[in-house]
């Protein structure tokens, strides 16, 4: 069986590219004003511009390594090294969740002197950018893992509101207790965002079936919609990506069904009711040798 691998539109690279040199060369400036005006939102919210330019970073590479053909070594492809830069950026944010944490903590109990002004223009500037790269990757969406890849900028916009919140507080009214706070707030963005990415990423290296598969649905509909398969087993789901699910099965069929057309109709069941294009199908005329 021959099997087609659809390749993301090389626009989808453009612009994860361009995205990723812009919020990296932000994330410089970001960190800059955040230690200069001492403030810890802001220097939050570079660890997140840093951890969306990694996101934005892999997401570009891993589309470049999907592209490659299949060899000896890795005979499904490159296409997991998407997900393995997920989870690996998924533990990488646990880890930045932990250290401000930790810091919001301190200053709560020892307030710190913050300079209002400039977090308030290097925030603003940050909110700007986030928005330019969510609008270039809006174009490109049709991807998954550029879909992924804009949540993450967009959960930056959310952290950029707060840095800029954090330093109109301060300024207007001097209470010191706003910037640990909303530091806070970001870490709660962080968090949520580490633990989607850490779970979906886990599941699919451990060969978790892909969300929105049902086993059960999938047998029932091949034993009913094709003529001369009395019984499915063995049925594994997985997925190479979010995108990309793959399906093994066995089939019972009655011996005088021609064997080809028989496959050939649950291939077009399985791609056209589940979107599943890439299947594995065992079809056998009597007890199944793996029992």
């Amino acid at each position: 069986m021959a099997h087609a691998h659809h390749h993301d539109h090389p626009n989808s690279q453009a612009l994860l590219g361009k995205a990723f040199l812009l919020i990296a060369g932000f994330m410089l400036v970001e960190v800059a004003g955040g230690l200069l005006a001492n403030s810890l939102t802001l220097l939050a919210d570079a660890g997140h511009m840093f951890l969306d330019a990694s996101a934005l970073g892999f997401s570009w590479y891993a589309m470049r390594l999907s592209q490659r053909d299949v060899d000896e070594r890795l005979s499904y492809g490159y296409h997991r090294w998407q997900v393995l830069a997920a989870f690996v950026n998924g533990l990488t944010l646990m880890g930045l969740v932990g250290w401000v944490l930790i810091e919001a903590y301190d200053r709560l109990l020892n307030p710190q002197l913050m300079l209002p002004l400039p977090a308030l223009v290097v925030a603003t500037i940050g909110l700007i950018v986030n928005m330019i790269a969510v609008r270039w990757l809006h174009h490109a969406e049709d991807n998954a893992n550029v879909r992924s890849a804009m949540l993450h900028v967009l959960g930056d916009i959310l952290g950029s509101a707060a840095a800029i919140l954090a330093a109109l507080t301060v300024w207007l009214t001097g209470w010191p207790y706003a910037d640990p706070l909303l530091a806070l707030v970001i870490a709660a963005i962080l968090g949520r965002g580490a633990w989607q990415v850490l779970s979906q990423s886990a599941h699919i290296l451990l060969e978790g079936v892909p969300d929105g598969i049902d086993l059960d649905a999938i047998a029932a509909r091949l034993t009913a919609d094709v003529p001369g398969i009395n019984d499915v087993h063995h049925l594994h789901a997985w997925a190479l990506t979010a995108e990309k699910p793959l399906v093994t099965l066995h089939a019972q069929a009655d011996q005088n069904f021609d064997l080809e057309q028989v496959v050939g109709q649950m291939k077009t069941v399985l791609s056209n009711e589940f979107g599943i294009t890439h299947s594995t199908i065992q079809v056998e005329h009597g007890e199944c040798p793996d029992h």
